[in-house]
């Protein structure tokens, strides 16, 4: 399928989907995208739907995880699978941006391949075991491990949806097939969160480093406690240990609620790179 205004095609690559934007576009290396959990490369409610209008100057490459979008099943999601499957996106090198669970296969990424980044964002990254030292993460952690062993057998994936999502005071998306799928991919898939990824290969290394978090306000009170508060510290944890710059925006999901403001940041970051 293409779209001719906007260069938008998607091609399957083995064994994940991409949803290529701005084809045509040669200003730099490419910049390879991927999602967190319950969504999808191109999904306009959790994924980057809204970097859409940086096709207009860059090649953007919307990764699907195994088991989300148009990527073929898989029996367990996997951040260290994902990690592989982001090398192989990479080519001969691109930029590299990861959301929530895809912030993690980023870091993944990027500690085994620096040779192949070009810069790196991380927007709330899921990963909270670098900073299990900090208090709120602790708990975090420990709240994570019950909850994971505790999931009812027989569960459905339309049950966990509506579950994950009411149960921090947030409106439970349509439950399409696409949504059902990730639900369904996301109940099994590997913690990302206990992902033990060291940090001072990516402090060494010498590609541009972007960590991207909300303020949380306006979330609702228990989804701020409970997840805002540990990413939040994570995300200063995890900068400072890389050596990454830290932007702020107001509200929860960054690149959803406040994409103009993500996009000016990536398009600076991109261009201060584009003949790394």
């Amino acid at each position: 399928m293409t779209d001719s205004s906007s260069a938008r095609h998607t091609a399957r690559a083995d064994p994940v989907h991409v949803t290529v934007w701005g084809e045509d576009n040669v200003e730099g290396p490419p910049a390879v995208f991927v999602h967190g959990i319950l969504t999808w490369g191109d999904d306009d409610r959790y994924g980057f739907a809204a970097q859409r209008p940086l096709a207009d100057r860059y090649r953007l490459l919307l990764m699907d995880r195994r088991g989300y979008g148009r990527s073929p099943d898989v029996e367990r999601s996997d951040w260290a699978v994902d990690a592989e499957d982001i090398i192989g996106l990479l080519g001969s090198g691109a930029h590299l941006v990861g959301h929530a669970y895809g912030g993690v296969g980023a870091l993944a990424a990027a500690v085994q391949r620096p040779d192949l980044i070009r810069s790196l964002t991380l927007i709330q990254p899921g990963a909270l075991r670098p900073a299990e030292r900090h208090p709120v993460v602790a708990q975090a952690l420990a709240r994570a491990r019950t909850a994971t062993a505790a999931l009812p057998a027989g569960l459905t994936a339309k049950e966990f949806l509506r579950a994950a999502t009411e149960s921090v005071g947030m409106a439970t998306p349509e439950a399409t097939a696409w949504r059902l799928r990730a639900a369904a991919s996301t109940m099994t898939e590997l913690p990302c969160w206990d992902a033990d990824i060291p940090l001072t290969p990516l402090s060494d290394a010498r590609f541009p480093k972007l960590m991207i978090s909300g303020d949380w306000e306006g979330a609702p009170e228990q989804y701020r406690k409970y997840a805002g508060e540990p990413l939040i510290a994570c995300a200063r944890h995890i900068a400072e240990a890389i050596g990454a710059e830290h932007l702020t925006v107001p509200g929860y999901y960054p690149h959803v609620q406040q994409p103009q403001r993500v996009n000016t940041a990536l398009g600076k970051l991109w261009s201060g790179t584009a003949h790394a």
